[in-house]
């Protein structure tokens, strides 16, 4: 299998970017989209020229690391599926892939496929955090939570904040992120304690660096991990909530 890449070349934040041609053979259809950049930086070495920049981690769709651009759609063609589990299979031999980094305002790029994404930790530093009281660890069944409970968390819990919802969305939003972190925490008990707060600070942070949702619902087509649109609805309001609490 052969396959023509136009990569994005950026040396560094500040410096004007541009496409640069790549041809790489005897790929095989069951190879990932990393494997094949893993194959073209071996190219790179073999001719003495700089490999290609892009983030890599667990390769197991957990880390949410490896988030790139392919032909215009975050993380590649596949639905919900992170670029480390993309196969070449998805396309034919010969074709031309346009590969980029994650495009948004909230995410310089810092080199190459490389993007910042610190608003995201900003976001989590600002409210994604529980608060416990010092002293012996209650033990694990001292507070019930029901099954149903549970699996709706973490269907919030999922989320590996890989930003391909940022990237999808033309206002550059954050809510599903953001909305899963909130809604995750408040439907458990000993976080929910704290879920008012939180929701307000969040959202104040999101809010200094990402732009308002586009109702359109983008950010839930690319997500690898199939999170529900309702993590937006429940933020919203948590947040609604967060302005009526009673101030201490």
């Amino acid at each position: 299998m052969k396959l023509t890449l136009q990569i994005w070349r950026q040396p560094h934040t500040n410096a004007s970017g541009y496409y640069e041609s790549f041809e790489v053979d005897q790929l095989d259809a069951g190879m990932s989209i990393l494997e094949m950049l893993d194959r073209l930086n071996e190219q790179l070495l073999h001719e003495g020229k700089e490999t290609i920049a892009y983030d890599s981690d667990c390769r197991e769709s957990i880390c949410g690391n490896c988030g790139v651009n392919v032909n215009g759609r975050p993380h590649g063609p596949q639905p919900h599926v992170t670029s480390c589990m993309q196969r070449l299979r998805s396309f034919h031999d010969g074709a031309t892939l346009r590969i980029e980094p994650l495009r948004s305002g909230a995410f310089p790029v810092r080199k190459d496929l490389v993007v910042d994404r610190g608003g995201l930790d900003r976001i989590i530093a600002a409210g994604g955090t529980v608060a416990l009281p010092a002293g012996t660890a209650p033990d694990s069944d001292a507070v019930g939570v029901g099954h149903d409970q549970v699996e709706r968390a973490l269907d919030f819990a999922a989320c590996i904040g890989c930003g391909a919802c940022v990237s999808a969305c033309p206002n550059g939003a954050a809510l599903l992120f953001t909305g899963a972190k909130v809604a995750h925490l408040s439907l458990l008990p000993i976080p929910a304690i704290e879920k008012a707060e939180r929701a307000e600070h969040m959202v104040a942070a999101m809010e200094e660096e990402f732009g308002p949702c586009s109702q359109y619902g983008e950010c839930v087509s690319v997500c690898p991990q199939n999170v529900p649109l309702t993590a937006i609805a429940i933020l919203q309001r948590e947040r609604l909530k967060s302005l009526f609490r009673p101030q201490v």
